[in-house]
């Protein structure tokens, strides 16, 4: 897993954190995009403008696993991260 996250990140990859607010604002990954998993089928045109890999992330792999299905569908170089920190400890 991790080795992929690396690759992703030395690909630019755009970090996705898809947690609720109150987790977010608990911590999350230095320079990482904030939208909720629920609301990501309106947001699909600006992840897709991002032009960019994406690293889907959340508390425990599942939130994120579920975007990552979804996003897949819709054209998008997209892998699920896990739980946040699993990327937070490659970044910076």
């Amino acid at each position: 897993m991790s080795v992929e996250i690396k690759e992703y990140l030395a690909k630019g990859a755009v970090v996705l954190d898809v947690r609720t607010l109150e987790e977010w604002n608990e911590g999350h990954t230095e320079g990482a995009e904030h939208i909720v998993l629920t609301t990501i089928p309106l947001e699909i045109e600006k992840i897709k403008s991002w032009n960019k890999p994406v690293i889907a992330v959340c508390r425990s792999g599942a939130r994120s696993g579920q975007a990552t299905q979804f996003l897949t569908k819709n054209g998008v170089d997209v892998i699920n991260g896990g739980p946040w920190q699993n990327v937070d400890e490659h970044v910076g």
